[in-house]
């Protein structure tokens, strides 16, 4: 009873939070749909009367930004992924969202000395040669300080902010309690399976709030990128890594949001555009293991034009079934062989076994035609996916939680291409690498291969058990 009542407060909070930010009765721009709008007012009538006939005195996008600050770190992981979709928002929106990537008030430095303290028995003047107190980054799990080891190496120190834990804990309750009422009193939300979409977002989070395992995903994205040498993973120092602390290899280089020092620096956005896809594909679909916060905050461009990760906190896994599968699906539906998008779902699953596959082919093409009909260049990932989610809805696919890291990163990847230039498609820049991936992995003969392996594999099997 008491953990109900906590969650009911909790829902009050943030509505309330939403009605004072006036949110959704001053949208700035955004075209809010009516039903919500009254939703507004009424939680206005509620919580914040006197917005109701006041305008606010900030713009939209600070309102927004302030609502989620004000709402914790899981809110303000959302309204990172806004901020690299001007294309939903409008690109004032996402500037002012871009402040909760790395610009959040940062925690005393005495609790940073505390932290460092009790984590390796030491105090910092010890520990370093070089200790900044000033964090150059504070984002809602941790912030991050600049330090010279004592053998002369400049490195970045991320701390986790002193009772993110707690924050966490209740707020992924509040979610597993709305999954829980949704899937019961929601009958449609049942195909969206709530609870293992929310299970799916807690495991996600154990490399942000253990800074070990964050470690480790860098160590282990590092070893998948050794011959890679477009992308650049920063150097794990251990000694100094534990469950708060992680120290990595300072990076220097240009955000990409800062175009125009890109250009002066003699480099070609569109290049590093393409570095940046074809970068998520290797992750994605080579290696089933990717970055899944690649905000614009994590990633940096040296002065060679190598991509520099940052931040290894949420990683996406894929089995080799899902990223095949997802990889023919697209490939089926840029060359319009709707049958083939249809025989694909079929095999992997995605919708039950009883589906009329020739109908469910003719509704791909009825909602997909618009979007794949048009050249090339002009196709935005973002868009198929969500008309397919159209489609798949119409037929009965539950959602398949093991995706949604993917589709998610697939449409910031595309953000992030539309902020280097929006006059490009990042997807038709990386076309040739992806044909080639394509002729090695879901060609006829790739498969077959696949299939002498798998059937080499099985009866080395049997006779091991033998």
């Amino acid at each position: 009873m008491i953990d109900f009542l906590m969650r009911i407060f909790q829902i009050i909070r943030i509505l309330s939070i939403l009605a004072k930010k006036q949110i959704l009765t001053h949208p700035g721009q955004l075209n809010i749909p009516a039903n919500y709008r009254f939703l507004g007012k009424f939680l206005g009538l509620v919580f914040y009367p006197i917005g109701l006939f006041n305008a606010p005195k900030l713009s939209f996008g600070n309102r927004l930004t302030s609502f989620f600050e004000k709402l914790g770190p899981i809110y303000i992981k959302f309204g990172q992924t806004l901020s690299t979709r001007p294309d939903l928002v409008g690109a004032e929106v996402a500037k002012n969202l871009r402040y909760l990537q790395d610009s959040l008030p940062a925690f005393s430095s005495e609790m940073v000395h505390k932290i460092i303290d009790q984590s390796f028995g030491e105090p910092v003047e010890k520990l370093f040669e070089a200790f900044d107190d000033q964090a150059v980054a504070a984002a809602s799990i941790s912030q991050v300080h600049k330090a010279k080891l004592k053998t002369g190496e400049l490195v970045a120190i991320k701390i986790l902010r002193p009772g993110i834990h707690k924050k966490y804990n209740k707020d992924i309750k509040l979610l597993y309690f709305l999954a829980r009422i949704a899937a019961k009193i929601l009958p449609k939300m049942k195909r969206l399976r709530p609870i293992e979409v929310v299970d799916v977002f807690k495991e996600t989070m154990k490399c942000e709030l253990d800074l070990r395992l964050e470690a480790a995903a860098a160590s282990q994205m590092a070893d998948n990128f050794r011959s890679d040498f477009e992308v650049y993973i920063p150097q794990i120092y251990w000694n100094f890594t534990s469950e708060d602390i992680m120290t990595t290899e300072w990076i220097e280089g240009i955000s990409i949001y800062d175009t125009q020092a890109l250009i002066s620096t003699g480099l070609d956005p569109s290049e590093i555009s393409r570095k940046i896809a074809v970068m998520f594909f290797n992750q994605a679909y080579r290696d089933g293991f990717f970055h899944a916060d690649l905000h614009p905050g994590n990633i940096l461009v040296m002065s060679d034009g190598t991509i520099a990760l940052l931040d290894f906190g949420i990683m996406g896994r894929l089995a080799e079934k899902d990223r095949l599968g997802i990889a023919e699906i697209l490939f089926a539906f840029l060359k319009r062989d709707y049958k083939l998008v249809a025989k694909v779902h079929h095999k992997v699953g995605y919708i039950p076994h009883n589906t009329n596959l020739e109908l469910f082919a003719q509704s791909c093409r009825a909602v997909c035609e618009p979007i794949v009909g048009i050249p090339l260049k002009e196709i935005s990932i973002g868009k198929l996916l969500a008309q397919l989610f159209k489609v798949t809805e119409d037929f009965g696919m539950e959602t398949q939680p093991q995706l949604l890291l993917l589709q998610k990163t697939m449409v910031v990847v595309e953000g992030i291409g539309q902020s280097l230039d929006h006059e490009i498609n990042m997807w038709q820049l990386a076309e040739p690498w992806i044909k080639k991936w394509a002729v090695k992995n879901i060609s006829p003969e790739a498969k077959f291969l696949r299939m002498i392996k798998k059937i080499i594999n099985e009866l080395l099997e049997k006779e091991e058990g033998f």
